[in-house]
């Protein structure tokens, strides 16, 4: 037996944690973020300190962060850009400091990263009632705010007493490795449990390995999915995230080369493919090329890999909108599998495709199509050029969003990873940005959260250092996003760490402004203006926000750019550092980046006394009639050769 506290033996047990895949073992958890409060500075704050003093060379590095959010974020980055097969640990404070995790919870579990949540809680004794930050409800007092972790989690516990914690330990853990079940893991840990010293079997703290499984296809389902390819004359690889987390690239460049299937991509799958191969057909959906999409109209059979088929990758429905179009969705979860009345194959990406493209061998798709794929995806790239290349159709003081996409996409090099969240310049990126690495692209759209991208940054290139890598981190983040949190700059500042942030400063909500103004609500509240004594709304002029300052004011080196040959000269400056650098841009928010015509469904006032509102709602309904149920089975009883 050991003597150790809850807080201690937590910190044992993770430590001595590996996964293995192909023959790779490592350990699961890399590093600890904790900001230490009442409800934890005495339990895993002191569990830390204590590993730190005990002069053993641990796994569970500290790392102070600034922002509880801003921590998960990079826990989740990090986690991400090793393919799941790592971890971190995220520890805050009783109230205030554990809800601030919530929305990073969530962002996990969404994007399906591991990340394991250790929030404080309130007493389990309850002596104390009620203490510091502590909700109170009448009707329930078992509940605490750490109960609002339960919907964001993909496993929640609470540990009210020390026996409670092997099991959770474990249940937590087959979680975290599990690809179609993992997420955030939150245990919340009451502030006395915490510190509660127990007698633990030594076998809790035996070195342990998980076995990250690579399930092959059932046979049968390969066959109905082979039967349904052979089939098909317009047939369209839809890539998503599960590619590039099962490592499953090379295995899709074989079967795309065997079968001549062009090859689309997601927000999380972009890079699945390099950009210039000529199956690739780029970004599919609301933010995709004219290549894909118009690809994606035709198809009569979509094959999804590794996708959860978000609205986006959809266009809300109304881009796969061939009338007999079919799916067959490879996928390690069930779940999304199953999704758009698919023929399911429930499998490892790589196992998957590895079989069909054994099974289909002397297959190809029609000449005819493969070949309007590689033009498509031709004409795409020429509008790629010109969109790098563009400059202000008015104002020569101001640079567009475009052109700076292609100055870092030209100034970075083919392995460099560009990290991006929310606003306009997700969209952008996705349409634009020219992937060379399948690593290269980190760009979080599953929440969508504005925030990540420095944070997100951080996390990337902590990741980075860890493999010995050698690549350079590009932050992409709006003045939006820089404003909710830029915070952990601070940490990079502290920790040593060196990223590129380009900071693009369009005085405003870009992203929501051409939203806005699509749906007829005229880009209310979307710009950062002075309230107007005149109107008393917020019309006036621009504020006079700094935010170049606000970056050198937290430690970091800052740059600015007016022009596109200042901009490209300041990105050379920046990657030849030794420091993070903030460029600092500013470019026109009214200057949109080449589309495709795809839609996505955002409702519209169905009355108003507005006329840019009634027209919007117009061309809402005309958008509409065209949304699909994909209802319709892949395989109907007579496909199978049964009678009705």
């Amino acid at each position: 037996m050991i003597r150790l506290t809850v807080a201690q033996a937590v910190l044992r047990f993770l430590e001595v944690q590996h996964v293995e895949r192909d023959g790779d073992v490592r350990p699961f958890f890399t590093g600890c973020w904790g900001i230490f409060g009442h409800g934890n500075v005495a339990g895993v704050g002191q569990a830390l300190l204590e590993r730190e003093r005990s002069g053993e060379k641990g796994t569970l590095i500290y790392r102070q962060g600034r922002n509880e959010q801003a921590m998960v974020h990079a826990a989740v980055a990090y986690a991400r850009h090793r393919d799941r097969l790592s971890a971190q640990v995220v520890t805050a404070s009783v109230g205030p400091g554990a809800t601030n995790m919530i929305t990073g919870a969530a962002l996990a579990t969404i994007n399906r990263i591991p990340v394991l949540l250790l929030p404080g809680d309130v007493f389990a004794t309850r002596v104390a009632n009620p203490v510091l930050q502590e909700l109170e409800d009448a009707s329930d007092g078992g509940v605490s705010v750490n109960d609002a972790f339960r919907p964001v989690s993909a496993y929640f516990d609470r540990i009210n007493r020390p026996e409670q914690l092997p099991s959770a330990l474990l249940h937590a853990l087959r979680v975290l490795t599990d690809p179609a079940l993992t997420g955030a893991v939150t245990l919340a840990l009451p502030q006395d449990v915490q510190a509660e010293a127990f007698d633990w079997p030594s076998e809790l703290f035996a070195p342990r390995t998980w076995h990250i499984p690579r399930p092959a296809p059932e046979p049968a389902a390969l066959e109905r999915a082979l039967t349904a390819i052979r089939a098909a004359q317009r047939p369209l690889i839809v890539a998503g995230g599960g590619v590039t987390y099962s490592r499953a690239n090379t295995a899709l460049l074989a079967f795309a080369e065997a079968t001549g299937v062009p090859v689309a991509e997601t927000q999380a799958g972009k890079g699945a493919l390099p950009y210039d191969h000529p199956r690739s057909v780029g970004a599919v959906g609301a933010t995709g090329t004219t290549a894909a999409d118009a690809l994606a109209q035709e198809a009569d059979l979509v094959i999804g890999i590794g996708t959860r088929y978000s609205d986006f990758t959809t266009a809300s429905r109304t881009v796969f909108a061939d009338p007999s179009v079919r799916f067959v969705n490879l996928n390690v979860s069930a779940f999304d599998a199953h999704k758009l009345s698919a023929l399911s194959l429930v499998a490892d990406a790589r196992e998957g495709l590895d079989a069909l493209t054994a099974a289909l061998a002397g297959w190809t798709a029609p000449q005819e199509w493969t070949a309007r794929g590689a033009a498509l995806a031709q004409e795409w790239d020429k509008i790629v050029t010109a969109a790098y290349d563009r400059d202000h159709p008015g104002d020569e003081g101001l640079l567009v969003q475009s052109t700076v996409i292609g100055a870092v996409n030209e100034e970075s090099g083919p392995r460099d990873v560009v990290v991006c969240a929310a606003g306009s310049m997700p969209g952008d990126l996705h349409k634009l940005w020219r992937t060379r690495d399948r690593k290269g692209y980190h760009v979080e759209y599953g929440y969508s959260c504005m925030g990540y991208e420095i944070a997100g940054g951080l996390g990337v290139k902590l990741a980075v250092h860890d493999q010995d890598d050698d690549r350079e981190v590009f932050v992409m983040v709006g003045d939006g996003s820089f404003l909710m949190m830029h915070t952990e700059l601070v940490t990079a500042v502290a920790e040593g760490v060196k990223m590129v942030v380009v900071l693009v400063q369009n005085h405003g909500f870009a992203s929501i402004g051409a939203l806005s103004e699509s749906l007829g609500a005229q880009r209310f509240g979307t710009g950062y203006r002075y309230r107007s004594e005149a109107s008393h709304r917020l019309d006036g002029d621009q504020l006079p926000v700094d935010l170049a300052a606000a970056a050198a004011a937290l430690g970091v080196d800052v740059i600015r750019a007016g022009t596109r040959e200042e901009l490209r000269d300041a990105l050379r400056r920046a990657r030849g550092s030794e420091r993070t650098t903030v460029v600092h841009v500013e470019t026109d928010p009214l200057v949109p980046a080449p589309d495709s015509p795809a839609w996505w469904d955002v409702p519209v006032a169905g009355v108003s006394a507005i006329e840019s509102t009634r027209a919007a709602r117009v061309t809402y309904e005309q958008n509409k009639a065209r949304q699909r149920n994909h209802l319709r089975p892949t395989e109907s009883p007579d496909s199978l050769g049964e009678t009705r």
